[in-house]
This record gives structure tokens, C-alpha cells and sequence, in this order.
């Protein structure tokens, strides 16, 4: 943007209500500060034999009970530390984030995953206390662990941060990495919630990072107290591999962050528009509000219910989100709300992921009774191959089930123009770093196991 160009348009908005002029403005309640270094990290700033451990253990299928899947399948620097598809494609699938699809035969998967893969970027930061899109992982020093989880007492403590506290629980999933009851040792003492114990998932697992010679000069490396074998458990792969998403996917050097920094030209002019209704009034930042423009709470826009279920309603294809966690019917259909840190780059989006466009998304927060009576299933982003399934909408193609989670909703009570929800999204692009848009880089070319990284 010129000079001229940008002082022209300034002058226009400053007679529309104006915009805040360096990082320290006032003019809007809830307008972020620029980040600090001290804002991220437990511990400092990870040590790099841990993080390329941790690396490395992301990208290796060694933690999958049929070694037939990894972390970063669903959470892949290609796609934007998602997989780019609206339900991911979990154990049992073939390929890679978006091209990953649902088997066939025999191998067809059991069932995809019942919720949107949420991307990592800036998890590392030490704001972040509550993980998962129902919160179901938090710090919670009341606990020996001192996390709440779903493996209670039984999740191990020494765990580094609440990001080392939610890598423990994929691996127990057997739609996610564990596999069906019958398949692997792993699947089967997930099937019988066998976590912790000593032929528990964590053990298992363990004992394979054991075996491995290449793992184990690794491990001594990252974490000097090991000095056997024996001593090397699965909190230390979780660990490590938090470690290495927080060094990795750090992510605040967007046109945003540079405007906070005092950059008053950093964004385009239909940004700083967008910047101006996103936070003027609260309209969006009363629950997208801080720095990563998260409250880290929960609520609900009624956002359309695609795919299995949580288990949840009398057919099982729903999924009741906070409540499964709180177990008060208050907090039914509520979700914790998402950062918006290169959220342009995450799509598609919600935690079902109904939605492709960002448009989309900004149009079911301002009239959800609309949108989710009028959605258009076409907007999903579902696998090659797809599994044969009747179930996928059967809970949006219900009236009085799209009614009972429109009645979970708090309306924003607001009208937009098309131009300004086309602004609202410019400065939502606004927020993506661009050091985040290709990070190829972060993929290894090989893997201790030896186990492909590729496919």
C-alpha cells in the first residue's frame, strides 16, 4: 500500500469510528498486545535434541498399534497442521492429510474420525491450559498428574505441559492410531482401557522405542536421567513430541502481529476494515479476544452436526461436545472456541468441519437459525473412496435435532453487508505468519523405524 493511498484511507476511517493506531490503543476494549517471548514455553525454549526427537517421533508410524499411521497423518505441515479434510481419516486409511483416503475391502477403515482435526500452531504457548475440542485434557493441579483427562488417576505424571498431556491420548484411540480390538497388543489393551498399566497402552508403546537402538541414542541425548533402557517411557515421547510442535509451530509473525509492533501499514486497507468490526463492539472478539484470538472457554453457534457422533442421542450420531466432559446439560453442543492464528491456512472449519469457506463460517456465527436450517452439505471436504455410510447427515437432515442445537446458541444480533464479511475475512488472512505458509521443512525425509514418512 502507498503512503497516499494508506493515509487516504486512514482519514476515511477515523471519521467512521477510527482504528487503533499502535499497539498500545485503548479505543477498543479487549485489543490485543503484541507477543513477548516470555509468553511461550513452560521452561524456556525447548532443547534441540528434544525437539528433533520429538520430531521424528511426530512423523514415525512406530506409535500407531499397526504401524500403519503417525501423528502428523492428520496434522500435516502440507495442510496446515490439519489434514485439510472436514473428519479425518484415521487408523486403517492410506495416504497423506488431504489425499488420504478410506481403504477399500478388507481394509476399509472402521470409521473416521468423529471430529475435525485441529491444527497446533502456538499451543506451546503458555496461555494454553485446556486441550481438545471439548476440553476433555486441562491443567488441574488438584490431580496427581496435574492434568484432568480422560485416564484420571491413571495418567502419569511427569508430563512437561498440557501439550505433553494430550500427545498421551491419540495412541489409545482405536479409531485414531491404536487400531481395532484383535489387530495389535496395543489395540487390545486400549479396548480394555488398559492405559497406564504395566501391559498398558503407554508400556507398550514404550517398549518399542526400547527396542529400537536408533530411538534410544535419541532419548539419551534429549533427556540425560536416562541411563538404561528401562527408564525410557512414554512421557518422554510425549514430552519430546510437544516439545516440537511448540519450537515448530510458533506462529506470530503475521501482518497483525506487525501492526501490533507499531507497523501502522502492514495490512491492506480492506484488513484494517475488517480489523475494525472484528473487535469494535466485541462483535467478535468477545469470545476470539487476546493475542491468539481465543477466550480458551466454550459456547456454542450451532454449528452443523456432520459424520458419526460422539456416541451421543438416542442413535448415537450426535455429539453433545462440553457436556461429555462436564456432564451438565448446559454445556451441551458447546465447543472450545479456536485460536484464529492462520486460520486461512486450517479449512475446512468447526469441529465437525461443515465448512470450507471462512465466508461460511462468519455467515453461521452472525445467523445461525439460517444457516444451519439452509446448510449446504456440499461444503464438507470428505476422503477419496469414502466409506459407504448413511449416516454422515442424518442429525443435520433431522429438524427438531437441528432445533435442539440452534437452542444451544447465542445469536450475535447482528446484520452484515457482503462487503463487510469480505473484510472480516481479509483480516482474518491478515493473521496468517508467512513463515507458516509452506514449512515442507518440517517433515523428515526418514524416520528411525524406518517406516514410511510419505504415504
Amino acid at each position: 500500500m502507498t503512503k497516499i493511498n494508506y493515509f487516504f484511507y486512514l482519514s476515511l476511517i477515523l471519521i467512521a469510528g477510527g482504528v487503533p493506531q499502535t499497539a498500545n490503543s485503548e479505543l477498543w476494549e479487549g485489543f490485543p498486545q503484541p507477543t513477548q517471548d516470555s509468553w511461550f514455553y513452560e521452561n524456556g525454549s525447548p532443547d534441540p535434541a528434544k525437539v528433533e526427537l520429538g520430531k521424528v517421533l511426530f512423523f514415525d508410524k512406530i506409535l500407531s498399534g499397526n504401524k500403519n499411521i503417525s501423528c502428523a497423518t492428520c496434522h500435516h505441515p502440507f495442510t496446515g497442521t490439519s489434514d485439510g479434510l472436514s473428519l479425518p481419516v484415521g487408523e486403517g486409511g492410506s495416504g497423506v492429510s488431504v489425499a488420504r483416503n478410506t481403504g477399500e475391502g478388507k481394509h476399509t477403515i472402521h470409521e473416521r474420525v468423529p471430529r475435525n482435526s485441529p491444527a497446533i500452531f502456538n499451543l506451546g504457548a503458555k496461555e494454553y491450559k485446556v486441550m481438545f475440542h471439548d476440553g476433555r485434557v486441562a491443567t488441574d493441579p488438584s490431580q496427581p498428574s496435574g492434568f484432568l483427562s480422560p485416564a484420571g488417576s491413571n495418567l502419569p505424571q511427569g508430563l512437561d505441559n498440557p501439550l505433553a498431556a494430550q500427545a498421551m491420548f491419540p495412541v489409545t484411540s482405536a479409531t485414531e492410531m491404536a487400531g481395532q480390538k484383535g489387530e495389535n497388543p496395543v489395540a487390545n489393551a486400549a479396548a480394555q482401557n488398559n492405559l497406564g498399566g504395566p501391559n498398558g497402552v503407554w508400556a507398550l508403546l514404550a517398549q518399542r522405542l526400547q527396542s529400537n537402538p536408533a530411538y534410544v541414542e535419541m532419548f539419551k541425548a534429549a533427556y540425560p536421567e536416562i541411563t538404561s533402557v528401562g527408564q525410557l517411557t512414554y512421557v518422554h515421547a510425549a514430552n519430546a513430541i510437544a516439545a516440537f510442535q511448540a519450537k515448530a509451530w510458533r506462529s506470530d509473525n503475521s501482518p497483525f502481529d506487525e501492526y501490533l509492533r507499531g507497523d501502522t501499514e502492514a495490512m491492506s486497507m480492506r484488513a484494517y476494515r475488517g480489523m475494525e468490526l472484528f473487535y469494535k463492539n466485541g462483535l467478535c472478539s468477545n469470545c476470539h479476544s487476546g493475542t491468539f484470538q481465543t477466550d480458551h472457554s466454550f459456547h456454542s453457534i450451532a454449528m452443523p452436526q456432520i459424520g458419526p457422533g460422539k456416541g451421543d442421542g438416542i442413535d448415537g450420531l450426535e455429539d453433545f461436545g462440553r457436556e461429555r466432559v462436564t456432564k451438565n446439560p448446559a454445556d451441551r453442543f458447546k465447543f472450545r472456541t479456536p485460536s484464529l492464528r492462520n486460520v486461512a491456512l486450517t479449512g475446512p472449519w468447526g469441529h465437525s468441519g461443515a465448512y470450507n469457506t471462512l465466508e461460511g463460517v462468519i455467515r453461521q456465527h452472525i445467523d445461525p437459525a439460517h444457516s444451519i436450517h439452509h446448510y449446504d452439505g456440499n461444503q464438507t471436504v470428505l476422503p477419496s473412496r469414502n466409506i459407504e455410510t448413511t449416516t454422515d447427515f442424518d442429525v443435520q437432515i433431522d429438524y427438531h435435532k437441528r432445533e435442539q442445537i440452534l437452542s444451544s446458541a447465542t445469536p450475535l444480533n447482528v446484520s452484515l453487508s457482503d462487503e463487510e464479511i469480505k473484510s472480516l475475512v481479509s483480516f482474518l488472512h491478515a493473521l496468517t505468519d508467512n513463515l507458516s505458509i509452506d514449512i515442507r521443512k518440517d517433515v523428515p525425509q526418514r524416520v528411525p523405524s524406518r517406516l514410511s514418512v510419505f504415504d
